[in-house]
């Protein structure tokens, strides 16, 4: 059974068949849950879990979009300033 943790209501769920769980409105509000947010299942000293919203840093972001092509160089990008060019192919 779960344990009270300063008064707080114990919140239960069950779980279907292949193994989802519905978070309790209580719950998804006070953690900022919405749909499509990824959770983490954290464990602790004392065997058991914690549900936390899983966050990434602005780091663990780098190299998630690719460029796929070498970087200009300086005078390109000057001429692209200066509007002499529109495009050009990458490759």
């Amino acid at each position: 059974m779960a344990e009270r943790k300063r008064g707080a209501p114990v919140l239960s769920a069950a779980v279907t068949s292949k193994g989802q769980i519905t978070i309790p409105v209580d719950v998804r509000v006070a953690l900022g849950l919405r749909a499509g947010v990824r959770v983490a299942f954290v464990p602790t000293p004392n065997g058991s879990y914690e549900l936390v919203p899983e966050t990434r840093t602005v780091k663990a972001l780098k190299g998630i979009v690719g460029w796929g092509a070498a970087p200009l160089e300086l005078a390109e990008m000057d001429a692209a300033v200066a509007g002499n060019v529109v495009e050009r192919p990458r490759g």
